[in-house]
């Protein structure tokens, strides 16, 4: 007993200092990872077609170097078609930010007497004093953001990640199975099965999530983009492509899209009508995408709750920045995945389980014919 516990301590000891370990180094190096875990997760996601292209006789080598090629084409053509446009509305909508600022202040004024009187407040209250600088405030936003899209510090990290990204990826796809193989090697022999049946597990829910949300959010934001912009909405595709993005996080994207483009479609024209038709264009969205895209795309392959998706993204964020954000949904994944295979131990342990009803009437049994009483001796006849 003594020995098990003394082995479990020293596996807990290892896996947490690996932990700590693969923490520092994200920490140390997290200015150059980006491009690579953009490699990785490319390669990760692309793996599937180049098996398909090797059950069909070309080399793993041939194959990766015609779906990585074929990849960076379409992101460069897509890119040339949708950076003008959003450039173009980018600088529309800072533009547009003063006015619509007075067109909210305008619309809370009414309320603002009844809230002072409310609370009591006599002073200036914030919405006077957003109204009075919202105009100096957001130039030199315009200015702050004209800069850095202008600064070759942006230009430089983006070229770095189009070379860099595409080498690592193909790399990877290249010597997937050699990875895998020679991970497998130093799994330690007596657990390797479960290892290997958790690994698969991951595997599926990563896979799952990721594949399939980037999938239906690309699918979304397309089709949010061209029916905005078909609908007349001012900045439609730049909102219907962030909608589609931040739907990485289930319901996240379309809520933000639809306040935001009720809100502007109402600024816009001041028909309620035409605001409500811009709503029904998410509502539609959305019921497409529960009923129709999620099921198809996903299926019952992701268990990932909302909340914990949007609470990875903002710890990994808030840790190590764009790095941490791609990188916290196979770690939530995983920590999923480990947590289910924790809690079947438990309930199979006896901490959860408890001695048995037979345990229980072997103890009384032998506590019963332990206080057996002793026949008394009969008394010698004199």
């Amino acid at each position: 007993m003594e020995s098990q516990r003394s082995f479990f301590r020293r596996q807990i000891m290892f896996w947490g200092v690996a932990f700590a370990a693969l923490l520092g180094f994200v920490w140390l190096f997290n200015d150059i990872l980006l491009p690579f875990i953009l490699g990785i997760a490319v390669a990760y996601m692309l793996n599937p077609l180049v098996r398909r292209l090797g059950d069909y006789g070309y080399k793993r080598q041939a194959a990766a170097i015609v779906i990585i090629s074929s990849f960076m084409i379409l992101i460069v053509a897509i890119l040339a078609l949708i950076i003008p446009v959003l450039i173009r509305e980018t600088a529309q909508f800072i533009d547009d930010l003063p006015y619509m600022s007075k067109k909210v202040v305008e619309w809370v004024a009414p309320y603002q007497e009844k809230l002072q009187n409310l609370l009591g407040q006599q002073a200036k209250d914030p919405v006077t004093i957003l109204g009075d600088h919202a105009e100096t405030a957001l130039s030199a936003s315009k200015t702050v953001l004209v800069g850095v899209v202008a600064g070759g510090a942006a230009v430089t990290s983006f070229l770095t990640i189009m070379v860099i990204m595409p080498i690592v990826a193909f790399f990877m796809m290249k010597e997937w199975p050699k990875v895998l193989r020679r991970g497998r090697e130093l799994l330690p022999r007596p657990h390797e099965k479960t290892i290997i049946t958790l690994l698969k597990r991951m595997d599926r829910k990563i896979a799952g999530f990721v594949r399939g949300q980037l999938i239906v959010a690309a699918i979304l934001g397309a089709v949010y983009a061209v029916t905005l912009s078909l609908a007349g909405l001012k900045y439609g595709f730049l909102i219907g492509l962030l909608a589609g993005m931040f739907n990485i996080i289930p319901l996240v994207g379309s809520t933000l899209g639809l306040i935001a483009a009720t809100c502007v479609g109402y600024f816009q024209t001041g028909d309620i009508m035409y605001a409500a038709i811009i709503g029904g264009i998410f509502i539609g969205g959305q019921i497409v995408e529960g009923n129709i895209l999620t099921p198809r795309v996903m299926g019952q392959s992701v268990g990932l709750h909302p909340l914990w998706v949007f609470f990875a993204l903002m710890a990994g964020g808030a840790l190590f920045g764009i790095v941490g954000m791609l990188i916290a949904i196979p770690v939530i994944a995983v920590a999923s995945v480990l947590m289910d295979f924790l809690l079947e131990k438990y309930k199979q342990s006896a901490y959860y389980l408890g001695p048995s009803d037979d345990d229980e009437d072997d103890e009384t049994t032998k506590v019963t014919i332990a206080v057996k009483p002793v026949k008394a001796a009969k008394p010698k006849k004199k």
